[in-house]
């Protein structure tokens, strides 16, 4: 009788230890290979210092302004709520819709983030362009607009004239415009900042502008970005005087 269960015994601690190695062998051991949980809004990019990134989606943001669709992708153009671009756009307006056309090309578009972006890159540009720096200005312009300010920096450089400049801040800046064409997308901002600016000859003498004198500046300007490339960076492809 007492063999008897001592075989039953080791019978099933042999059953057991099966059990346990096998299960460790699938969920227990590491292979110093296993990927980190996916986290959908991480930047795996590396970009370039200098360019600004508008930023991205944030985790609970976008979702509350769209709709989710039969596939259950929240940020898929499934509908959209009625107040998806409160504070940019007046719901049913023609500025809504062309937003709506842009977010339907570029599904990582949020007004609110791009505007805080195209603020930085606004104040970035008109200072590096005061100061000649087109280390900074290259990136953030398209090729046709660096032409353009590279050539005056260029001139100024020629004629010995020197720019002092300060940048005191953006009163306003609002979404004027948008459109999406395939998927080219652009916005459109107005904005009204206030700077301090001097030209000064080779000798420091001012000769256009005053350093003290705050000037309140109107412009618009045009930024764009393919939807289907992996930057997320928008350069400035126009600019213009505000009406």
């Amino acid at each position: 009788m007492d063999d008897g269960l001592n075989l039953l015994n080791i019978i099933l601690l042999a059953i057991a230890v099966g059990v346990f190695l096998k299960l460790r062998s699938v969920l227990g051991r590491r292979t110093g290979h296993e990927r980190p949980p996916y986290d959908p809004y991480s930047d795996t990019g590396t970009g370039n210092d200098k360019v600004v990134t508008l930023p991205k989606r944030p985790r609970d943001g976008a979702a509350r302004d769209r709709v989710v669709d039969a596939a259950g992708d929240p940020f898929a153009m499934g509908g959209t709520a009625p107040n998806r671009w409160r504070g940019i756009a007046e719901p049913d307006s023609d500025l809504a819709a062309k937003l709506d056309s842009v977010a339907a090309a570029d599904r990582d578009f949020d007004g609110e983030a791009f505007l805080h972006g195209a603020r930085q890159a606004y104040e970035m540009i008109v200072t590096a362009f005061a100061e000649g720096d087109r280390g900074t200005l290259r990136p953030l312009l398209s090729e046709d607009v660096y032409k353009s300010f590279e050539g005056a920096i260029s001139q100024r450089e020629k004629d010995g004239l020197t720019v002092d400049q300060s940048f005191i801040g953006i009163d306003k800046a609002t979404i004027a415009d948008a459109d999406a064409t395939g998927s080219r997308v652009r916005v459109t901002v107005a904005f009204s900042s206030k700077i301090t600016s001097c030209t000064k000859n080779a000798d420091s003498v001012a000769i256009e502008g005053d350093p003290v004198t705050v000037r309140q500046v109107n412009v618009v300007w045009t930024f764009e970005r393919d939807a289907k490339s992996r930057d997320p960076n928008w350069q400035l492809v126009a600019t213009g005087a505000a009406a």
